[in-house]
C-alpha cells in the first residue's frame, strides 16, 4: 500500500507574500501564512493551489529566451468565453503579457509572467 501523499507546486521568489497575493487574487483563493516566514500557501476549501518561498538570491527565470530554459509553468484552465476576462484580470493583478495572441479557438492559450518571472499560461477548457 502506497503511503497518503499530497503534492504542492512551490515557486521561489524574493517577496513571497507578494506573490502569493497575485495567486490568491488571481485563483480568487485565500492566503495562508506560514509558522516559517519564508513560506505562503495560496488555499481554499479543496486544499492548496500553490505555495511561494522566499529564495534570498533568486533570479528571475527569463523565458523565453533559449538560454535560460523554462523549467516548469502553471496552466490555468478556463471556460473559452472567459478567456478575455481572465486576462484583463492577470494583468490587472500584475500578470505581464509573453505572448498573448488570441487565437479564439479551442486551442486558445495566453502566456505571461507573473510578478517574480514566473511563467503561467491561460488555456482555454477543451469543449
Amino acid at each position: 500500500m502506497t503511503v497518503h501523499k499530497n503534492t504542492v507546486l512551490v515557486l521561489d521568489c524574493s517577496e513571497p507574500e507578494r506573490l502569493a497575493e497575485f495567486y490568491a487574487g488571481l485563483l480568487g483563493a485565500d492566503i495562508r501564512l506560514s509558522k516559517d516566514p519564508d513560506y505562503v500557501e495560496v488555499t481554499n476549501d479543496s486544499g492548496v493551489y500553490v505555495a511561494v518561498h522566499r529564495e534570498r538570491d533568486y533570479i528571475p527565470p527569463s523565458w523565453p529566451r533559449p538560454e535560460d530554459s523554462q523549467q516548469a509553468h502553471l496552466r490555468i484552465m478556463v471556460a473559452r468565453h472567459d478567456m478575455d476576462e481572465a486576462e484583463r484580470e492577470a494583468v490587472g493583478l500584475g500578470a505581464r503579457p509573453v505572448d498573448t495572441k488570441d487565437n479564439n479557438g479551442p486551442r486558445d492559450t495566453r502566456t505571461y509572467s507573473d510578478p517574480a518571472g514566473h511563467s503561467f499560461t491561460l488555456a482555454a477548457i477543451p469543449e
